[in-house]
């Protein structure tokens, strides 16, 4: 097959299509393009697989793809590429899509869809190619699907009028799906149609998406053969943006034709405020048939930076809402997920909650119902990550291509090839300890946290390197708007460094959040609450002394109404400025000895962690202090005496 360009000529991929946009200063660097060339056609070699069944490389960065074939780009580089997508083709060959970004790293400049091939499971790759040339536009978030039938790869994208600066788009945005397909594994493709008319609706108007990240096709039950692809939209009512839509787009004819299929609408406040935007769908199909979509979320109300949805009927319509995850950690950005075999997904995802860093592998061995806590997964990186998508080359083995960089996550697309052996088999529990909270379960203990003698009964004891304790989630946890009190004992020796988290619950950065800490200059209680539309504000309380003196301390951090109490060994410090909500919008959990991010770790002792769901008297408070009983605990959402371990 050979694509047509623009003005109805045929022309291969891997050369720009004729016109007066590339004609000036061709022959000044005819000499320096052949040259190129010749470089150029040569494959691109990955390092050795490692012992450990890791390999990696630099796939797309603008220094090392200022050209293309031989032929300079117009403004001689790519200022950026980004928003990475992944298929392996019927025939084994991986396809590597990106956006390449002529002038700037923005989301509306003027971008070409790019693609990069391997015929040999990624260790080679040939040399950058167009797919689909912005011409000044805007021209990407990739969808590609591959119909295993026939062979043919489709891909959809979204095209929207290009800026030459590094501004957004403006809002509402006027987006237009397209598609585009190949015959020949990735050599050629079809020329760019639109099909705003099949899968976007007239009222979908302020902005569109189609995926980025691999499509599907099914195999099981009676809609097999399927192509699915996820998209996002908003709409707009020529005043503000009303409503936040996540759908499927299918087509059961190999992509000559698409339609919209299951539609979850979430509707926006006026002011501004909604409970979801599912947005960056990556799907997979269970063993049932079932489609599971699992998408990024973008600052509603509900708790979580992810959320999921089922669709049962081939992707036809979604059997419930999109839900929020609320402990499933990443930060606000686009993931994927893979079956890498029967019994085992893979997810890749940044694992700080609150910036894109540290791209990890986690894995789930229930089809994406649970999946392994951050601790669990397999760090890729511990550098700036961002988007992301995973493929299986072969079996037993995944392909990840994601944007890294040491100092930003737009630096540069990188490939990962990895193994089963390398991701590591499937651990046990974790050791746990009782929380005695009515209802509640047992909490986990990380790392290598140790008994010893507490002020009440027994303690735990913190390395300061990878121990903590960890609540699961359940709805009781997240304080919101209430009154509470959070309570501990903790010893410290001067070996104790920098901050210490003495416990945290909620976010983390500018996330809602509650935190107790300490430092070689005292203890510091604050929080991060939000009110409806209005940005985050913080409210801290700080108590000067020296507590790393190897004796047990007592601290607690209340709010009652807008008013914040730090106490600390019975001196006390109270500020202003605490009303909101303080678990909103973004992840959750509860962390003992431990910030969310895994950032900083306790180096000490911790007895009798105690949160309250109202802000408990002087009087409780002095009790609790001398006996550590003697307070009734309807109001108790957390009790962790820390005296005993089980699994250990």
């Amino acid at each position: 097959m050979a694509p047509l360009s623009r003005t109805g000529h045929r022309h291969t991929v891997s050369s720009p299509p004729p016109g007066t946009r590339r004609a000036a200063g061709r022959v000044a660097a005819a000499a320096l393009s052949a040259a190129l060339l010749a470089l150029a056609l040569q494959p691109v070699r990955a390092g050795a697989t490692g012992p450990d069944g890791f390999e990696e490389r630099v796939l797309f960065r603008a220094s090392q793809d200022g050209e293309q074939d031989g032929e300079q780009n117009r403004e001689g580089a790519y200022a950026c590429f980004r928003i990475p997508a992944l298929v392996t083709t019927a025939r084994g060959t991986l396809l590597a899509f990106a956006e390449g970004r002529r002038h700037n790293c923005g989301d509306a400049t003027d971008i070409d869809l790019v693609l990069k091939r391997s015929t040999d499971g990624g260790r080679t790759w040939g040399p950058l190619r167009i797919v689909d040339e912005g011409h000044g536009d805007t021209h990407g978030n990739p969808a590609p699907v591959v119909d295993r039938r026939t062979g043919r790869i489709v891909v959809t994208t979204t095209y929207n009028a290009g800026r030459p600066d590094a501004g957004n788009c403006d809002v509402p945005c006027d987006r237009t799906p397209h598609t585009q397909y190949s015959d020949d594994d990735g050599s050629t493709w079809s020329r760019p149609r639109d099909i705003t008319r099949q899968i976007r609706p007239r009222g979908w108007n302020s902005w569109y998406a189609t995926g980025p990240g691999h499509g599907i096709q099914l195999v099981h039950g009676p809609h097999r053969g399927r192509l699915v692809v996820g998209v996002n939209a908003q709409s707009h009512d020529g005043t503000r943006v009303t409503a936040d839509h996540a759908a499927l787009a299918l087509s059961d004819d190999g992509g000559a034709h698409w339609r919209l299929g299951a539609v979850d609408t979430h509707r926006i406040a006026p002011d501004s405020t909604y409970d979801q935007m599912p947005s960056e769908l990556t799907l997979v199909e269970r063993s049932d048939g079932a489609i599971h979509v699992n998408g990024r979320e973008q600052g509603g109300t509900d708790l979580g930076n992810r959320d999921v949805a089922v669709s049962r009927d081939g992707g036809a319509t979604f059997e419930r809402p999109f839900r929020a995850l609320p402990d499933l950690y990443a930060p606000m950005v686009q993931g994927s997920v893979v079956p890498l075999r029967d019994g085992r997904w893979l997810l890749s995802l940044p694992a700080d909650p609150d910036r894109r860093r540290a791209m990890t592998i986690r894995s789930s061995y229930d089809q994406g119902r649970t999946w392994e806590s951050v601790e669990r997964g397999r760090r890729v990186t511990s550098d700036w990550s961002g988007y992301s998508d995973l493929a299986v080359v072969s079996p037993g083995t995944a392909g990840l291509l994601y944007e890294a960089g040491r100092a930003d996550a737009k630096d540069e697309i990188r490939f990962a090839r990895f193994t089963e052996d390398w991701l590591g088999p499937r651990r046990g529990p974790d050791p746990t300890t009782p929380n005695r909270a009515p209802g509640a379960p047992a909490a986990y203990v990380l790392g290598g946290a140790r008994p010893v003698e507490g002020r009440f009964g027994g303690a735990l004891s913190f390395d300061g390197t990878d121990d903590a304790v960890r609540l699961p989630y359940r709805p009781e946890l997240p304080l919101d708007a209430r009154d509470f009190t959070a309570l501990l004992w903790f010893r410290q020796s001067a070996a104790a460094h920098g901050e210490q988290p003495l416990l945290w619950m909620g976010g983390v950065g500018g996330a809602p959040q509650v935190s107790l800490r300490s430092d070689a200059r005292g203890v510091t209680g604050s929080l991060t609450a939000v009110t409806g539309p209005a940005p985050a504000r913080s409210a801290t309380a700080r108590l000067p002394g020296a507590y790393r003196d190897g004796r047990w301390h007592f601290a607690a951090l209340r709010r009652g109404g807008d008013r914040l109490v730090l106490t600390v060994d019975g001196a006390s410090v109270a500020v202003g400025g605490a009303a909101g909500s303080v678990s909103r919008t973004s992840t959750f959990g509860v962390h003992v000895g431990q910030r969310p991010d895994g950032r900083g770790y306790f180096l000490g002792s911790l007895d009798e962690v105690r949160v309250y769901g109202r802000g408990l008297s002087d009087r409780e408070l002095s009790r609790l202090r001398g006996s550590g009983d003697g307070v009734a605990s309807r109001a108790l959402l957390v009790w962790l005496p820390l005296d005993g371990l089980a699994g250990r």
